[in-house]
């Protein structure tokens, strides 16, 4: 059997599939590399890039000239390293847990030191390798989750010989509200990591996340650290979006069924049926990462016809009330439109009252995946 042929065979077989387009990623990265200037634009792999998987999109990424990564996580940046070029550059940004330092020398990975202890077996590591070992550092400028206290920067800044050892490669820093252009803690910890880098000097920075790439020049620095940008998310929602979608879900239709006025569907009675209605049980749910809070509030598309649900979100199943769409154009085995042309991320996600972040990661493991690239 060829390759075309078992995966025609495993999509007939699933009940959602999930399109990644490789071209639209690397179209985003494009853009965001033209609006971050001559800053170096870098790509954000954590959460296995975001749901849409990093063994396909960092490789994608690094033909198209982005050789500086981000993960979150040790284990991520021992597994991204298999992925790209050699003499590409991986951050971790929450550095090593306690006693895993060295696994980031093996590796060739770069920590992200956010507090005293992380500098300080950072740079025990760098005397049991007898040279200087690359690090960033980064800086707590408002949003009081990662990066050095105010305080413990100082005492770093009074004290060069907590540095001993650690080649400082980048100084960094995190936005709470980037993606809220006018909110006023954006020009507060853009003058306050202005006054950071004062310190350091010869030391390139790092500030702009998706969102704050489309703050200004300002924000800029050395390098940019595009994220959800990459994979579509609108960095300043109510705004318009200028990033390609590059993924599309599309579940199948298990069943259709007429129920009449009074007849519930779904757990918990949450849907009563007012009139006769016609309804379709589609094959996905909130195991495989479709928000159970859509209940009897999401939308899914047949055929151009927006539908709702119907319902309560179950674990592998959801109902669709699609009385609206030609009952010729309905069957068993139809395709539903979840995400592409005519529903976004963020369109999903506000009906969730969540973030396209959160609907993108929890999408899950059981759909037939299709990778769509030119090359």
């Amino acid at each position: 059997m060829s390759r075309m042929d078992a995966d025609l065979q495993a999509a007939s077989r699933a009940g959602a599939i999930l399109t990644i387009d490789l071209d639209a990623v690397r179209a985003n990265y494009r853009l965001l590399s033209a609006r971050a200037g001559g800053a170096v634009c870098a790509g954000v792999m954590k959460a296995d890039a975001y749901g849409l998987g990093m063994a396909e999109v960092a490789p994608a990424l690094a033909r198209e000239g982005c050789h500086v990564f981000f993960v979150a996580h040790l284990d991520e940046g021992i597994r991204l390293r298999t992925l790209v070029p050699q003499d590409s550059t991986v951050y971790v940004l929450h550095g090593a847990m306690p006693g895993a330092a060295q696994e980031c020398v093996v590796h060739g990975l770069i920590p992200v030191l956010n507090d005293p202890a992380q500098v300080a077996e950072w740079q025990a590591c760098a005397r049991r390798a007898g040279r200087m070992l690359p690090a960033a550092l980064q800086v707590d400028t408002g949003m009081s989750r990662m990066g050095l206290a105010p305080p413990d920067f100082e005492r770093l800044c009074a004290d060069p010989s907590l540095l001993d050892g650690i080649r400082l490669v980048l100084l960094m820093s995190h936005l709470a509200c980037a993606d809220e252009p006018e909110h006023p803690l954006n020009d507060v910890q853009r003058e306050r990591f202005a006054a950071a880098r004062a310190r350091f000097p010869n030391v390139p920075g790092s500030l702009a996340n998706s969102s704050a790439i489309f703050l200004g020049p300002g924000y800029h620095h050395g390098l940019v650290r595009p994220g959800a940008a990459l994979y579509g998310i609108n960095p300043h929602p109510g705004r318009a979006n200028p990033l390609a979608q590059p993924v599309s879900l599309h579940a199948r239709i298990v069943q259709l069924r007429e129920v009449q006025a009074g007849d519930i569907v779904g757990y918990g009675a949450r849907f009563v049926a007012e009139k006769p209605t016609r309804i379709a049980t589609i094959s996905i749910g909130y195991a495989d990462g479709w928000p159970r809070a859509l209940t009897n509030r999401g939308h899914a598309w047949i055929d151009g016809v927006r539908v709702p649900v119907a319902g309560t979100v179950s674990m592998d199943s959801i109902t669709l009330d699609v009385s609206a769409v030609d009952p010729a154009r309905l069957a068993p085995g139809v395709e539903v439109e979840l995400l592409g042309p005519n529903q976004r991320v963020d369109d999903v996600a506000l009906d969730a009252g969540t973030i396209g972040y959160e609907v993108l990661t929890r999408l899950g493991g059981r759909f037939e995946r299709r990778y769509l690239a030119r090359d």
